[in-house]
């Protein structure tokens, strides 16, 4: 019998995969066409599935990490298996594209394909939860104070019952610490509750601020364990709503306070012996660093110590040459951007300090915590993904998509060195 013939279609998109990573039998990774046809090592880690014949063209052009996102998102390709891995395979591809001579290559073969994504899912009629979220609001002035609000609520007030799925029973979406490598989640973040306590020296009956403090884990946990009376600034109204509720039922509402708040609006007569802002330095904004240190400044009592823990770039790119790129392309090529963190901005440690010290304080200690950000980013996703179903039923599928992608990306950029997180402590003289 004659060997039926392939169509078009998936000719060009087999000649497309071959010229980007090499042929089927040298790959680390299977795909599977719309046709079901498959090729690729059997066992591999991951399976790349193309849903339809303009799959690649949705995903590659233009050849951005948010074009990529989005057709993962929104159903034009799939992935079965590591997702880090796959950000780890397709970011160099990435990168060659963004050359002039890469992108001719290969934009007449991607041009080539179908380029109906937009009428084909105008066409679909989804459920509730296949709905997309509204995209974030960004009117008013960059990092004002109703953007920020607007930014932040974005992505926190997805439900309180959404992060009970994944994170640990202190709720905290933040980096863990693993001493010795192998703790669980719920130890690794314990441990790093601690490590903030011990380094800010607490002692009972000492006042904490927490600036940006999400459910209030740590407040609940130094006042547990190390008897401060603390206070808890967030913009979201759930994540309060859920911290004054845990706090009445461990009894240390009579201790702790959980306020809607922005860390610009604090009263100015009052003192802290100590304060903390774990993650939330990247919602700031490089122009708003001198204002954030000399709001955590004026609210420290002399010789208090203020520990700020936070992701960095560690690109090394001239600064100048990195903010015109941010400036220009960030808003428009980063997936993060545009689906999880809108108006994040990340810097190097030294532009973190400067400011800092300019207010008057002294540092005292910089530690890094990259390679721990990986193991939580890590457990992190397998944890979402094993309730995703539930996940899906909360959010629906194309915000669980999101989350998955993005914390494995994540993962991919501290483990790879992109991206890091330090701890910054700083003691006000006196």
């Amino acid at each position: 019998m004659p060997t039926r013939a392939a169509p078009p279609d998936l000719d060009r998109t087999r000649r497309i995969l071959e010229k980007l990573f090499g042929s089927p039998a040298g790959r680390d990774f299977s795909v599977r066409f719309w046709t079901g046809d498959t090729e690729g090592p059997t066992g591999a880690p991951f399976t790349l599935v193309l849903g339809w014949p303009g799959a690649l063209r949705s995903m590659l052009l233009p050849p951005t990490e948010r074009s990529l996102g989005e057709a993962y998102v929104f159903g034009d390709c799939d992935v079965e298996g590591d997702l880090e891995l796959v950000v780890a395979t397709v970011e160099p591809v990435l990168r060659s594209l963004w050359s002039p001579s890469g992108l001719a290559r290969l934009a007449l073969e991607l041009r080539g394909l179908p380029s109906t994504r937009a009428e084909r899912r105008a066409a679909a009629t989804p459920s509730p939860t296949e709905r997309r979220r509204e995209s974030p609001s960004r009117r008013g002035k960059l990092h004002s104070r109703d953007r920020d609000a607007s930014s932040v609520r974005y992505h926190y007030d997805l439900g309180n019952e959404f992060y009970a799925l994944w994170l640990d029973p202190y709720m905290q979406y933040s980096c863990g610490y693993f001493p010795g490598g192998d703790e669980s989640l719920e130890r690794a973040q314990e441990a790093k509750l601690e490590l903030l306590c011990r380094k800010l020296r607490l002692e009972p009956g000492q006042r904490l601020l927490d600036i940006g403090c999400g459910w209030g884990g740590f407040v609940r946990f130094a006042a547990e364990r190390f008897g401060v009376r603390a206070t808890g600034i967030t913009l979201s109204e759930p994540q309060a709503r859920f911290a004054r509720e845990r706090l009445a039922e461990e009894g240390l509402s009579d201790r702790c306070e959980i306020r809607v708040m922005d860390y610009r609006d604090l009263p100015d007569d009052e003192r802290f012996d100590a304060i903390v802002s774990v993650g939330m330095v990247e919602h700031v904004g490089r122009r708003n660093l001198p204002e954030f240190f000399s709001a955590a400044f004026r609210q420290l009592k002399p010789r208090g110590l203020f520990l700020d823990q936070g992701i960095i770039t560690l690109d090394s790119t001239r600064p100048w040459l990195r903010r015109l790129r941010e400036r220009l392309f960030h808003r428009w090529t980063s997936f993060i951007e545009g689906h999880v963190f809108p108006d994040g901005e990340l810097v190097t440690a030294g532009e973190r300090l400067a400011p800092a010290e300019a207010v008057g304080f002294e540092t005292r200690d910089v530690m890094s915590l990259r390679e721990h950000y990986a193991t939580t980013l890590r457990h992190w996703v397998r944890r979402l993904e094993a309730v995703r179903d539930e996940a899906i039923a909360m959010v629906g599928r194309p915000t669980y998509r999101v989350w998955r992608l993005y914390m494995a990306g994540s993962a991919h950029g501290f483990a790879s060195g992109r991206i890091g997180l330090v701890h910054e402590l700083y003691r006000k003289p006196g």
